[in-house]
């Protein structure tokens, strides 16, 4: 059985990669630097152009210089690149942009929103940029960080989510009405992405707030989804979330699922969670028995496991990434090489050979650097400045790639670009980075100001939000504590009351205590996770290898 290995300082850090068979050539500090710049340049070349011609819009339109709503008209990409504005040092911006967004961004609206997108970008931004407001020299509230300004605009936006999670299933609906809720007229039916692509920022809500119902939600859907997976272990592409009857049976790790294997892993890193590894780890033994060819990931039917769709899209190029966070190297390097070899050939990778998504390559590409130490995987960092800066800039931002075989542009620039590209592309050239920290730097908080936090060992969600999981031990350790003394209370004062029903899940507590995913029979075993007294019982490695086959 795979162990969690994370190292014992403070409350998180990660495993200093062992560099090894290297390949190409270091890059030197002065080219590091000059990367660094380049990236920030084209950071405030876009951020810019966004301030000057499209905010309050949620994007700009880099070809006509004005914007747009695209998810919501919650001046998205703000709150995707606030966190991004202080892993790039900017503190004073960071500040100034909280703040504006305190007092401008009101979910209290007519608007039909995406209740994935809305989860990924907006809860995930705030509850990021939220967990790194000290950091940013921010004046935070007393008990910070289990309380804030940005936190409860986070927990606002995932409440108006909630109710597209009251179906026969617990799988949600794809879009709500953030005034109103699920339109009577909504389609049932979701891609698997958008059922099992919450557990981070629902289980963060919970475990910071107290309140057990949003990681409640993201765990019932989870299971759902586990449960209609096929003879063979493998799930389609979208389902119908009243009747969990598959309505598109293509299996693959691309566009659609991506994410949902993705939140299995992660989960299972910031939570400590057996359940969402064993969970996937099935999955994986599906995936590359079946969909696996020569280190290429096709589509194949669900059911029967023969080839429906024999292409690979740019959101797989993610998964070399998550194979470094599950150990799997060896196979997470040759996978990537075949994308960085499309990625040279085209300059950018193509979704279905039209689209360009290049962040999935960029994301794997510092994973794996930080595992390896192989500079093979900067100078994808480098080949993704150049590409970009050539391809993509325009006057007024960067412009997506339509059609990358003739580069012809599309009048958009997703906030993603800020959120993702750029970070994790500055991040690959910033190896002092605060979020690299090993454990040497750390700040107090908590209710009881105890709690080391910010030592390392970030989690990224899917829209590269870094998340801290020791903020959500402190927090859940602290909301535990205090459920136990109000139970005490009440049995004192109420001595013949009947014991509570034990049926509800808890966070802190990892749900309820059996597993639909474990053995039967089996049970998880007690986790000593604690911050501040002990350390965590395991390695966390935000950005390399964090899982070992050693038992």
């Amino acid at each position: 059985m795979l162990t969690f290995l994370f190292s014992a300082v403070f409350c998180a850090t990660y495993l200093s990669p062992s560099i090894s068979h290297v390949k190409g050539r270091d890059f030197t500090e002065q080219e590091m630097s000059h990367y660094r710049d380049r990236i920030k340049a084209m950071f405030y070349h876009a951020y810019n152009s966004y301030l000057e011609n499209a905010y309050p819009y949620d994007e700009l339109r880099p070809l006509t210089c004005d914007g747009q709503d695209t998810w919501g008209s919650f001046s998205l990409t703000l709150i995707d690149a606030l966190d991004t504005l202080l892993i790039l040092g900017n503190h004073t911006e960071f500040q100034r942009v909280a703040t504006l967004l305190q007092d401008t961004v009101d979910f209290d609206t007519d608007v039909n929103a995406s209740v994935f997108e809305t989860n990924i970008r907006v809860v995930g931004g705030l509850l990021s940029a939220h967990l790194l407001s000290k950091r940013a020299g921010m004046e935070v509230e007393e008990g910070w960080p289990c309380s804030g300004p940005l936190l409860r605009m986070a927990e606002d936006a995932a409440r108006r989510l909630l109710p597209a999670f009251q179906t026969p299933t617990g799988m949600p609906y794809g879009t709500v009405n953030l005034l109103r809720g699920v339109n009577p007229s909504e389609t049932p039916v979701t891609c698997t992405a958008g059922v099992g692509t919450f557990i981070l920022e629902f289980s963060s809500l919970s475990r910071l707030t107290g309140d057990p119902v949003f990681e409640n939600v993201a765990r019932k859907a989870l299971r759902a989804l586990w449960r209609t997976r096929s003879d063979i272990g493998l799930v389609g592409n979208h389902i119908d979330v009243i009747t969990s009857k598959w309505v598109a049976q293509d299996a693959g790790i691309g566009a659609g699922v991506d994410s949902y294997f993705e939140y299995l892993v992660k989960g299972a890193i910031m939570l400590q969670d057996e359940e969402l590894l064993a969970m996937f780890h099935e999955f994986d033994k599906s995936i590359k028995n079946y969909t696996k060819f020569d280190d290429w990931y096709l589509w194949v039917q669900m059911h029967k496991g023969t080839v429906s769709m024999p292409v690979f899209q740019s959101l797989e190029a993610f998964w070399p990434g998550l194979q470094s966070l599950t150990g799997d190297i060896s196979s997470a390097t040759k996978t990537f090489h075949n994308y960085y070899s499309v990625w040279r050939q085209f300059g950018g990778l193509p979704e279905f050979y039209s689209i360009p998504q290049g962040y999935t390559l960029i994301e794997s590409a510092m994973y794996l650097y930080k595992a390896t130490g192989d500079p093979t995987f900067m100078q994808l960092g480098r080949d993704a400045v150049e590409s970009i800066d050539k391809i993509s800039r325009v006057n007024c931002g960067f412009a997506t790639v339509k059609d990358v075989r003739d580069h012809k542009l599309d009048n958009r620039m997703e906030s993603f670009f800020l959120a993702e590209t750029i970070k994790y592309l500055y991040l690959l050239f910033d190896p002092e980075n605060f979020l690299h920290n090993t454990g040497t730097e750390f700040e107090l908080g908590g209710l009881q100001g105890d709690c080391i936090l910010s030592a390392g060992g970030y989690v990224f969600n899917t829209e590269a939000h870094p998340l801290d999981p020791a903020a959500l031990h402190c927090c859940s350790r602290y909301h535990s504590e205090r459920r136990e003394l109000q139970d005490i209370l009440i049995s004192l004062s109420e001595p013949l009351r009947p014991a509570a029903d034990q049926s509800e899940e808890t966070p802190g507590a990892g749900g309820s205590q059996e597993s639909i995913a474990l053995k039967p029979g089996e049970r998880r075993k007690a986790r000593v996770l604690s911050c501040p007294t002990q350390p965590f019982s395991a390695k966390l490695a935000a950005m390399g290898q964090v899982f070992t086959d050693d038992s």
